[in-house]
């Protein structure tokens, strides 16, 4: 089984555990609204995990449906939304096949979740395809696209840390209109160890030399943020 499918089926709350000191300077909201307000806004987040934008967006949106394909990622979202007193609503279900009427929101997000196409099929851009005319489908015009995806971690410089993600990013682009920006999305932790003990489980042996060499309590990382109006 994959490494990250294993993760999002048996290790939700370590997931999450991992991203919330993510994004210290809290960069990704600006750039989200950068490109469109999400208050008072009919929002679908596809690939929800545990709940990394609905905890971010808050009580901003007018309604929130979130959709994941796992179930233990939408079990830690839902501990969340009770935790935090939310009332996103979720949805399992498979991004390629969207269960809303044609233009229902005004904002479709993606969060990490498409670029694992690029390592679970050899046919990665027709599965993408699909995704993509389901979220075009399903945005209300003069709606807004936002697709977010990994430019590294434990970087000091942003890069598409493959080759496939790196001609994902470009088909973004050339092929469907996106336009990038990239920013910083630290992680703060309280110390070298922790930074170790939360990230090794995800990430792996060479990020954490790479974060004991260098001392890093404060993990840099480049988040890639795709926008498109309609």
């Amino acid at each position: 089984m994959d490494h990250f499918i294993t993760i999002y089926t048996s290790r939700a709350r370590d997931y999450h555990h991992l991203i919330l000191p993510e994004d210290t300077d809290q960069n990704l909201l600006p750039a989200i609204e950068h490109i469109t307000p999400v208050h008072g806004q009919r929002i679908l987040d596809l690939g929800s995990g545990t709940g990394r934008l609905p905890l971010l967006f808050g009580d901003r949106p007018a309604q929130l449906i979130c959709l994941d394909l796992h179930a233990a990622m939408l079990a830690e979202n839902a501990h969340q939304r009770r935790h935090h007193r939310g009332r996103w609503s979720l949805v399992q279900g498979d991004m390629s096949r969207l269960p809303l009427p044609d233009g229902w929101a005004e904002v479709v997000t993606a969060g990490w979740a498409l670029g694992h196409f690029t390592g679970w099929y050899v046919d990665w851009q027709a599965k993408m395809q699909r995704v993509l005319a389901e979220m075009h489908r399903l945005v209300a015009p003069g709606g807004a696209l936002l697709i977010m995806e990994t430019l590294t971690t434990g970087s000091l410089t942003p890069a598409p840390p493959t080759e496939a993600l790196g001609q994902y990013y470009a088909w973004l682009e050339s092929d469907w209109g996106f336009s990038r920006q990239e920013i910083r999305t630290d992680y703060q932790f309280a110390s070298v160890k922790e930074a170790v003990a939360k990230t090794e489980f995800f990430f792996g042996p060479e990020l954490v030399e790479k974060i004991r060499r260098n001392g890093w309590a404060r993990l840099p990382e480049w988040t890639g943020v795709w926008g498109k109006k309609l």
